[in-house]
């Protein structure tokens, strides 16, 4: 079998924050460590010690076999990621897409507004990621405070990507009833759900069969227990709106790519999961 095209949704260097392991030694990094362990990385939980530098990234894109890979900003109240930071990892790497983050609540409306023309239409990002459930207070995506930026991200024709999983720090706003109440009210909005919002994986695929504007990506979490949902979904209906990522630097590419491989999806349907979805989600052009 030929080696497939494969665009990561979700992949970003060590050196960007101490949280994906920036510091040697630090808390952030023996977690780092410790949430490889936890998501089934085989080999050394440090792998990602090469990406502490630029060069050493873009090693691991390239010996991994990606098209491209994206970079993911954030904007919570505990961890703030400059988008100008993530421009400037991207810029000039052809393999390389940026995603700027912001939050309304913490930066105020207007701010957040202008944050997002500036990142899309200045700094060449190409979506905006928003976790409202890691908000203080936590909040669901279909709350009203975050209609403008939906509406904003509309007006441009740049996906939202939202944030979700087992590490919402009050699992009840990690629930995909909210997010089918988001996509029914912006139906050409691509909403784009980061850790595919597991545990609840079967809710997410259930809110993603009734509405075609969300896509799920699962990431590190489909190689957990309970995600064969996404898999035989992916096999049926949801052939057009299940993405790959792996997660990295909380797993290794090659790896995920790998085991993705090895998971049962369609022979036939692997070249657009693994690229052809992100491909035109992202409106890229071969």
């Amino acid at each position: 079998m030929t080696s497939p095209k494969v665009i990561d949704l979700r992949c970003r260097p060590a050196f960007l924050h101490d949280f994906f392991g920036a510091n040697p030694g630090s808390p952030g990094y023996e977690t780092a460590r410790w949430l490889n362990r936890r998501v089934g990385t085989r080999g050394p939980d440090d792998h990602f010690s090469r990406s502490l530098i630029q060069e050493g990234f873009l090693a691991e894109i390239r010996e991994a076999g990606l098209s491209k890979a994206v970079v993911v900003g954030r904007h919570t109240s505990g961890q703030q990621i400059s988008n100008r930071l993530i421009h400037e990892i991207t810029h000039g790497h052809d393999e390389l897409l940026g995603i700027a983050g912001v939050d309304p609540v913490l930066q105020g409306t207007e701010a957040a507004l202008q944050e997002i023309n500036h990142a899309i239409t200045q700094l060449g990002l190409a979506g905006i990621d928003l976790e409202p459930g890691f908000g203080k207070p936590a909040r669901h995506p279909d709350d009203a405070v975050y209609y403008p930026v939906y509406e904003e991200c509309s007006r441009l024709g740049v996906p939202v990507f939202l944030m979700t999983g087992p590490t919402t720090p009050d699992l009840r706003y990690n629930d995909p009833a909210a997010l089918s109440n988001l996509a029914k009210r912006y139906p050409d909005l691509p909403i784009v759900c980061y850790h595919g919002y597991w545990p609840n994986a079967a809710e997410a695929v259930g809110a993603a069969f009734l509405h075609q504007n969300i896509f799920l990506v699962p990431d590190m979490y489909l190689f957990q227990p309970g995600s064969q949902v996404y898999v035989d979904a992916a096999n049926s209906f949801l052939g057009k709106q299940l993405l790959f990522g792996s997660s990295y630097p909380f797993r290794p590419i090659r790896q995920s790519i790998d085991d993705f491989l090895q998971l049962g999806f369609r022979e036939d349907r692997l070249e657009q999961l693994l690229y052809t979805n992100a491909a035109q989600l992202f409106e890229l052009k071969d």
